[in-house]
């Protein structure tokens, strides 16, 4: 795998070039094709190739990348919830709460609270 790091062309190149441009555009809607375009590779071949090196669909991890973008904006940031999860790419808000407490336990707006309050106790 560390040579394959090096090699310009090998599926691990191809692929981080796709999770660097969805980590760069993560608020724009996604599609396979654009990405299997960027990595040179057919949409079955890069869905594959892609799904074995992150043990995630192209789409789960996007929703990781918002998710985690949506979290340091509430700690760091006065904006409204509904306002975040639009910045970070959800139409619609509910829908954004509702994939936010599932991946992290919480309510957006519980767990900017529990996590300021924790960043004011250090």
């Amino acid at each position: 795998m560390l040579r394959q790091i090096g090699v310009a062309d090998s599926h691990l190149s191809r692929i981080s070039r796709t999770t660097r441009w969805i980590r760069g555009n993560y608020a724009k809607t996604l599609r396979v094709e654009e990405l299997a375009d960027i990595a040179g590779m057919s949409p079955t071949s890069f869905h594959r190739h892609f799904r074995a090196l992150t043990t995630m669909s192209p789409l789960q991890y996007q929703k990781q990348i918002r998710l985690q973008q949506a979290r340091m904006l509430l700690m760091n940031e006065s904006s409204d919830v509904a306002t975040i999860g639009s910045d970070v790419g959800y139409d619609s808000p509910s829908q954004f709460s509702r994939e936010y407490a599932r991946l992290f336990g919480n309510s957006p707006r519980k767990d900017a609270l529990r996590l300021k309050f924790l960043a004011g106790s250090d």
